[in-house]
C-alpha cells in the first residue's frame, strides 16, 4: 500500500459519511433563538435589497461562503470543480479541504486547483493548524495558497477530531506563536477557523494577538466531526471515545457573541449548522460579516454543477428576502434588527 492511501482513504471516508450517515451534533446552533423584527411595512423595493459586499479585494454577489469541504482524491477533486463552478456562476466566496495531502504528496494537487473553472471567486486556502508543530512553517502554507491562487489561507483548529482519531496529531503546544510568525509572513490574509466546536473567548484573544485577520466560528450544532471519526473508528475503544463528544462544543450563535465580545476588531465568520439563507442572515445581524454552509452544498454537488447553482441561488435569495422583510436595504443594516426569544 502507498503511503498516500491513509490520506486518501480517510477523504473519501469523510465525504461518504457525510452524505450517507448521520453526523449532526446533539447540541443546536442558538440560532433558532434569534428571531428577525418583522416589518409589514418596509419601505423597500425587493429587487433593489443589496446583498453584495467586498472582502480581500473581490466583491460577492451575496455574503456566502462555500465553506471548506474536500480534495486529495478523484472523488474530492469533482465535487470541488462542480462547487467551484457554481461559486462563481453565483459570485461566492469558497474554501476548499485541507491541502496536507497534496503539500505531502503532489501529485493530489489538481483536486485542489479549482481557477481553471473559477477564475474570479474568492478562494480560500486551507490547512490544519496543527501542523505548524509536525514541521511545516511559513514555506508549506505559501505553497499551499500558490497552489490553488487562494486569494487568503484558512488555519484549522481542530482539536478534539485529533484527539478521538486514531494517529491523531495532538501536540497543541505553542501554537499560537507559530500562527502568528505564519500571520506576519505571509502575503496575504490568514483566517482561523473551528471546524465545528466553536470559537470561545480565550480563544478568540489569542487568535486576534496573533494577528489573523478574520475568525471563523464554525460553531456547534451542524456536522460534528467527532461522529465522523466514531463511524471511521478501527475499534470499540476509539469509535465510544468519539461517540463521548456528541453534544460538545459551543453553538454557533454563542460563539459569534463571544468573539466579538473578546476581539471586536477582527472580522467573523459564521459557519456551523447554518441550513439555509435566513441563518445566514441571523448571523449577519449578529456581528459575522460572511455565513458558510458545507452539507447542503456537498449534497447538491454530489448530483451536479446545475444542483449547486440552484441551492446557491436559493440561499442568496433567501438572505435578500430575510433582509426585505426586516427592513434593511444593504447588509450593514442587519444589526439590531433581531431579538432574543
Amino acid at each position: 500500500m502507498s503511503k498516500v492511501a491513509p490520506i486518501t482513504e480517510r477523504k473519501d471516508d469523510h465525504i461518504k459519511i457525510n452524505l450517507e450517515r448521520d453526523v449532526r451534533s446533539a447540541l443546536t446552533t442558538g440560532l433558532e433563538k434569534v428571531q428577525f423584527i418583522h416589518e409589514a411595512l418596509p419601505e423597500l423595493n425587493l429587487e433593489e435589497v443589496d446583498t453584495r459586499l467586498t472582502l480581500f479585494g473581490k466583491t460577492l454577489r451575496a455574503p456566502i461562503l462555500v465553506s471548506s469541504m474536500t480534495g486529495g482524491t478523484k472523488d474530492a477533486g469533482s465535487i470541488n470543480m462542480r462547487l467551484a463552478e457554481a461559486a462563481q456562476a453565483c459570485g461566492l466566496a469558497m474554501g476548499v479541504g485541507s491541502q496536507r495531502a497534496a503539500i505531502e504528496h503532489p501529485e493530489q494537487a489538481d483536486s485542489f486547483r479549482v481557477r481553471k473553472v473559477a477564475p474570479d471567486i474568492l478562494l480560500f486556502a486551507n490547512l490544519g493548524a496543527v501542523q505548524l508543530n509536525y514541521g511545516y512553517g511559513v514555506d508549506e502554507c505559501l505553497r499551499a495558497v500558490e497552489m490553488i491562487e487562494a486569494d487568503a489561507l484558512y488555519l484549522h483548529l481542530n482539536p478534539l477530531q485529533e484527539a478521538v482519531q486514531h494517529g491523531g496529531d495532538v501536540n497543541w503546544k505553542g501554537l499560537a506563536k507559530k500562527i502568528e510568525a505564519v500571520c506576519r509572513k505571509l502575503p496575504v490574509p490568514v483566517i482561523a477557523k473551528e471546524v465545528g466546536w466553536g470559537i470561545s473567548e480565550r480563544t478568540a484573544r489569542l487568535l486576534a494577538a496573533c494577528g489573523v485577520a478574520a475568525i471563523d466560528v464554525a460553531g456547534a450544532g451542524g456536522t460534528s466531526w467527532s461522529q465522523v471519526e466514531m463511524y471511521r473508528a478501527p475499534d470499540d475503544f476509539l469509535r465510544n471515545l468519539a461517540a463521548t463528544f456528541v453534544g460538545w462544543g459551543i453553538p454557533t450563535a454563542e460563539s459569534i457573541r463571544l468573539v466579538r465580545q473578546a476581539a471586536p476588531n477582527v472580522m467573523i465568520f459564521a459557519s456551523g449548522g447554518l441550513k439555509d439563507g435566513l441563518d445566514i442572515a441571523k448571523c449577519l445581524a449578529l456581528g459575522a460579516t460572511l455565513g458558510g454552509m458545507a452539507g447542503q452544498f456537498l449534497k447538491a454537488a454530489a448530483i451536479s454543477t446545475e444542483n449547486a447553482i440552484e441551492v446557491m441561488k436559493l440561499t442568496q435569495r433567501q438572505i435578500q428576502v430575510t433582509m426585505f422583510c426586516a427592513g434593511a436595504g444593504k447588509l450593514d443594516e442587519l444589526p439590531g434588527k433581531v431579538v432574543s426569544v
